[in-house]
């Protein structure tokens, strides 16, 4: 088991979720780093008492929370041999961080995606905009990619220093796929593991609005379409 894995979990307005989120870590996490995305409620305070390293990061979106993980992990004197990503609506279980994990402990591979298969979905838990932009999105990626991929899900396990090796840059909605196209450029070795979803706590900053769903999308796509064409 690896001494150091370190979870982080960007948060806008999660008061009523990231408290249940960060007590169903797994214990075998070194630290939790919750990094506070310019919320106006209290979830940086709910995630201190929790126990959860709390960073503050005023620059509006996903990729910039991520991002500000990142290099506090990079400051650190001692880095982690596995760094994990997990939303804080608790939309996904976090007890399952080991079925994350596993692949990398157990077979060596570089990354893992949770895959929100259908059977172990909660109705409704991913809107119609979710599931048409995650098909589309993984159907070309096996196109131009021959990528295996079925789902761009958030619940994600990295070795540290793949994770370094693929400079991401993107500071919104197309972190995730960022992080797949670049791992399919540099050929490593990755897995999915099919994880539980349920419906999250609150309304979802990107799905729950046209304008968000729409943006989403089209960042997913510019990426994509960004490396099919890129030598």
């Amino acid at each position: 088991m690896p001494k150091n894995i370190k979870v982080i979990i960007p948060a806008y307005n999660e008061e009523a979720s990231i408290g249940k989120v960060i007590a169903e870590i797994p214990d075998i996490v070194s630290e939790i780093i919750v990094v506070n995305n310019n919320s106006t409620d209290t979830t940086a305070i709910v995630a201190k008492e929790a126990g959860a390293t709390v960073l503050f990061e005023p620059n509006p979106g996903y990729g910039n929370a991520c991002l500000k993980g990142m290099k506090y992990i990079s400051e650190e004197k001692i880095k982690p041999e596995i760094v994990v990503f997990l939303d804080g609506d608790y939309s996904d279980y976090p007890s399952e961080l080991t079925k994350i994990i596993a692949p990398i402990l157990e077979d060596n591979i570089d990354f893992v995606v949770g895959a929100r298969v259908k059977h172990l979905r909660e109705n409704g838990s991913m809107t119609f905009p979710q599931r048409f932009g995650n098909g589309l999105a993984t159907k070309l990626m096996a196109l131009f990619f021959n990528s295996k991929f079925t789902d761009l899900g958030p619940f994600r396990a990295i070795k540290y220093e793949k994770l370094l090796a693929l400079n991401m840059e993107d500071k919104t909605y197309g972190w995730t796929v960022e992080m797949q196209l670049k791992a399919l450029k540099k050929k490593y070795t990755y897995a999915e593991v099919p994880v539980k979803y349920k419906n999250r706590i609150g309304v979802s900053k990107v799905s729950g609005t046209i304008k968000g769903a729409i943006f989403a999308g089209v960042k997913i796509l510019s990426w994509i379409f960004k490396y099919s064409f890129k030598k």
